[in-house]
């Protein structure tokens, strides 16, 4: 047996074989390739444009993902700006308001310092009417600040109005430009009279009415009107105005025309109150 074996398994026969394998593995190579060409050629028609549409799905995805999250970085930092730039305008308002207060209160202190005769309180204004004009308002000094009926009330360079009614921690000034208000004025130059009136009519022009000067008193625009020795309510000598437009009554015995405030009746917010009242005859 052993014989056989030995005798079969010898190099031509061992050949033979493995060329005879080799023949029948090539034979069934070209018949698998025969018989699955078709199958691969329609499998590759379906699925290489899936696989193709699924990669490009996925990298739209991808780049949509990306852009979202570049989007959200980019609204967030755009909210931090936001949050920067509005900070800075409140700090830049809170700065134009400082200044804006400063420059009132540096006022206030040189017509402190116009008027030095006088001791004074500072006060600000807390209320007023319904219109844009201060004729009647509330300041935030009252009798516990020593503030009194009758006393004299400054700002803006000049003569506001008086003291009417006076509470704990408030008072209420009726000022000038009021239709029932009456000044006793004179020219500062020559110490000629005049009576300034508040004159509802010329509210929204910011004038006042000036009255009763002589006839033959020379009077030029711009000249200033202060508060006259003779009034009864206020003391001598503060600034009202200047005045503009004097013609002759047509009874040619006085003249009248019109007066500019020194004070910006629209836009008050601080005053002072002179603590001394005048002192009116009788008393």
């Amino acid at each position: 047996m052993r014989k056989k074996l030995s005798t079969f398994f010898t190099p031509k026969y061992i050949l033979v074989i493995l060329t005879v394998v080799c023949f029948l593995f090539v034979g069934a190579s070209f018949f698998t390739d025969s018989l699955i060409s078709p199958i691969r050629t329609v499998v590759s028609a379906v699925v290489i444009p899936l696989q193709k549409g699924m990669n490009n799905l996925g990298l739209w995805t991808y780049d949509k993902a990306e852009t979202m999250k570049e989007l959200g970085e980019v609204i967030d930092q755009n909210k931090e700006l936001q949050d920067r730039v509005d900070s800075l305008v409140e700090e830049n308002n809170q700065l134009k308001q400082d200044s804006y207060e400063l420059e009132r209160l540096r006022d206030l202190y040189e017509l402190d310092e116009k008027y030095p005769g006088y001791t004074k309180v500072g006060a600000r204004v807390i209320g007023k009417g319904s219109d844009n004009w201060f004729n009647t308002f509330t300041i935030d000094k009252g009798s516990r600040d020593g503030i009194e009926t009758d006393m004299n009330v400054i700002a803006g360079g000049g003569l506001v109005g008086i003291v009417t009614d006076v509470g704990e921690n408030y008072a209420t000034v009726h000022s000038i430009i009021d239709d029932s208000s009456k000044v006793s004025g004179m020219l500062i130059d020559t110490g000629d009279n005049c009576i300034v009136n508040g004159d509802i009519k010329l509210m929204d022009s910011g004038l006042l009415r000036v009255e009763y000067f002589k006839k033959d008193v020379v009077i030029r625009d711009g000249d200033k009107i202060v508060t006259s020795n003779i009034s009864n309510d206020y003391l001598e000598g503060i600034l009202i105005g200047y005045v503009k437009d004097v013609t002759s009554d047509s009874n040619n015995l006085t003249q009248s025309g019109y007066l500019v405030p020194v004070v910006d009746f629209a836009h008050l917010q601080e005053v002072l109150v002179i603590r001394e009242k005048k002192v009116k005859i009788g008393e």
